[in-house]
């Protein structure tokens, strides 16, 4: 059984679209009336594997391990008439007049770098982006100062050119594009100097972009035709505007959640305190209980990142870090003797259990230079 997807030149899993395209490039190549009867034998081969896989009821049997052009053969199912005729014409519904000269610009994207208050509050900002805009010597008309376009003579303004083909169906008539004047019907016989008879120039603008509340890196904000114009002073495309927020200092960003990190004194820890920190919304009192422990997580509701659709806030999260002091004068080793004697752990138990998963993380984080 031959193996049409090698005769295609295509993978297996190849989509409808791939197997069409593949189709149509050989067929075009290996037709006898291009190529000459030598390759006749090689263009049934491209045309029985494009039967078989551009229907999915045969290419299903094929795969499966039968050849269903073997029972029928010939050109059916998926292969007809108009396959063949887009094969050498280009399908699709011919141009009905000249092409617009004046056309949609491009879409643009800038990127813009932002600092987590930013992400936090929302902002505003400028920003400079170098873009098309219309020209202003000739308004958009592509044309020299007091000239105008002209029908171009070789189309009469239509835009499209007529021509006979022959093919195996015999003579057919096509439609192209006026290569005189590229399908748009008309010629610039004097371009504008100032943009060379595109329409447009570049210029540097200056935009306001409004950042909201919870954006986060890869955020695009879209400014609905603030993008390039387009040739001939045609509508202006969309401006993407993309977030990247800057690493901050102290507070790490998880979704619209902060945490950070706060060392304290193992008295501290042990007795109790309450501590001012500095936060994004400036200074909030963090309440620690006595016999707080390392690692224990203190959470100041709605002092994290604005949620960006739904209103409201994530939270802070304050991971605890208890020092352990060291260079202990004689004096404060014995009064540490003198508790640990009194809450009897002098000689301590020590008792093995499972890694909290922070440890791990604590640890690639060092390894790595974090």
């Amino acid at each position: 059984m031959s193996d049409y997807y090698e005769i295609l030149g295509v993978p297996r899993d190849a989509s409808q679209d791939q197997i069409k395209k593949a189709y149509r490039k050989l067929a075009r190549e290996l037709h006898p009336d291009v190529a000459g009867e030598a390759a006749e034998d090689k263009f049934k081969d491209v045309s029985r594997a494009y039967e078989v896989l551009s229907n999915p009821d045969k290419r299903q049997q094929y795969d499966l391990g039968s050849d269903p052009s073997a029972a029928g053969g010939g050109m059916g199912g998926g292969f007809g008439f108009q396959d063949i005729f887009e094969t050498f014409f280009g399908g699709g519904q011919a141009q009905s007049g000249p092409i617009p000269r004046a056309r949609r610009g491009q879409d643009s994207l800038v990127r813009l770098d932002i600092d987590l208050s930013e992400a936090t509050f929302g902002a505003r900002r400028e920003l400079q982006v170098d873009t098309a805009v219309v020209c202003g010597t000739c308004s958009g008309s592509c044309c020299r100062p007091g000239t105008s376009p002209r029908t171009c003579d070789v189309c009469n303004g239509r835009g499209t050119v007529q021509r006979v083909a022959r093919s195996f169906l015999g003579q057919v008539m096509t439609t192209a594009p006026c290569a005189a004047c590229q399908g748009f019907g008309t010629v610039i016989p004097e371009p504008c100097a100032e943009c060379a008879g595109e329409g447009r120039v570049r210029s540097r603008r200056t935009l306001t972009v409004n950042v909201p509340a919870g954006v986060d890196t890869g955020t695009r904000i879209k400014l609905t035709s603030q993008g390039e114009v387009g040739p001939a002073g045609g509508p202006a495309g969309d401006l993407y505007v993309e977030i990247r927020e800057r690493n901050h200092e102290i507070f790490v960003r998880r979704g619209d959640d902060l945490h950070c990190t706060l060392q304290v004194p193992m008295t501290a820890a042990a007795l109790g305190t309450v501590l001012e920190l500095e936060t994004l919304d400036g200074p909030q009192e963090i309440d620690l209980r006595p016999g707080t422990q390392p690692g224990q997580i203190v959470t100041l509701k709605n002092l994290g990142v604005g949620h960006l659709h739904t209103g409201g806030r994530g939270d802070l999260n304050v991971h605890v870090e208890v020092q352990v002091p060291t260079g202990l004068d004689d004096e404060q080793q014995e009064l540490l003797r003198s508790l640990a004697k009194a809450r009897g752990e002098e000689r301590p138990d020590p008792r093995l259990s499972a890694a909290h998963p922070g440890v791990f993380s604590r640890l690639r984080d060092k390894l790595s230079g974090r």
